[in-house]
């Protein structure tokens, strides 16, 4: 049995940008909902009867936030959009699949944690989203990263062409490199080059030696590489702890018969969609789905 991990957040984020607003006969703005089941169901078609587990950042900001004040937030996010979060995860339950809304952690570390708990029951696992920040769960060709949008697979191989370096080393390229996305500014003159130079010979930041001397291996710029490293210690550390996904989250599901999912919970669905006005998506998934 193969096991999809969904980014929710992540889908439903392009699904706000992406296609036109609609409002409910309420006025409340749902478009971001419609847009996310109306991408979502032919793919789930296609899936039916795997194992299935979507995560969602019920609440943007994390633990992270209390470690870095730089790390991204709701600050500035539209309204309209974070109003829909709690709407898109009842939808996605009514569909009949399990929905993991994070407070605490982020929708990654949900993500991470199921991905190494079921991965030894699974065929194969897929963590959908095109988060480069999953380039670290990678395992071979079994747990790998699907952009199911650009229909591209990450598998180890392709995490080493991508980043010059394997799996566990993501975090600390990261750390070094930064990552806009989430708010990690980096160390200043460490690029994507030096980085998975020296991380290719030493693994991880706190091996790599102060002195630059004990690099043994060509690079430009070895002592101001290793002078901004000694100076910015602390921060590459804690760059990392923020780059890490936490394999420790409490999901309830504890066996991969809890994740297989045999398509829509058709009373569910159709309860939300008449609540909402998405006759025309109920109609829709009931072609899919043959019903």
């Amino acid at each position: 049995m193969k096991v999809y991990l969904v980014d929710a957040t992540y889908e439903l984020f392009r699904a706000y940008y992406g296609v036109p607003g609609r409002r409910a006969l309420e006025g409340r703005e749902v478009g971001a909902v419609y847009g996310l089941m109306a991408s979502l169901l032919p793919w789930l078609a296609k899936i039916r009867g795997e194992a299935l587990g979507f995560a969602t950042d019920h609440v943007i900001e994390s633990f992270r936030n209390a470690l870095w004040s730089g790390y991204k937030s709701s600050a500035g996010l539209p309204r309209e959009l974070l109003d829909q979060i709690p709407l898109a995860e009842e939808a996605l339950r009514a569909l009949g699949a399990v929905v993991w809304p994070m407070t605490e952690f982020e929708a990654d570390d949900a993500m991470a944690t199921a991905a190494a708990r079921f991965q030894a029951l699974a065929d194969q696992v897929y963590l959908v989203s095109p988060d480069k920040d999953f380039a670290q769960c990678v395992q071979g060709n079994h747990v790998v990263v699907l952009d199911r949008h650009r229909q591209r697979v990450l598998d180890e191989p392709g995490v080493l062409a991508r980043f010059g370096v394997g799996p566990r080393s993501v975090p600390d390229w990261l750390a070094l490199v930064g990552d806009a996305a989430d708010g990690i500014p980096g160390i200043p003159g460490w690029g994507e080059r030096s980085a998975a130079t020296v991380l290719r010979q030493f693994f991880h930041i706190e091996q790599i030696p102060l002195d630059p001397a004990s690099w043994n291996f060509p690079l430009r710029n070895k002592e101001r590489l290793a002078e901004s490293l000694r100076t910015h210690w602390n921060e590459a550390l804690l760059f990392k702890t923020l780059a890490t996904l936490r394999l420790d989250v409490p999901l309830p599901q504890q066996r991969l018969e809890d994740l297989v999912w045999p398509g829509p919970a058709w009373d569910g669905l159709s309860s939300f969609c008449a609540r909402w006005g998405f006759e025309k998506l109920l109609a829709r998934a009931e072609a899919l789905f043959a019903r």
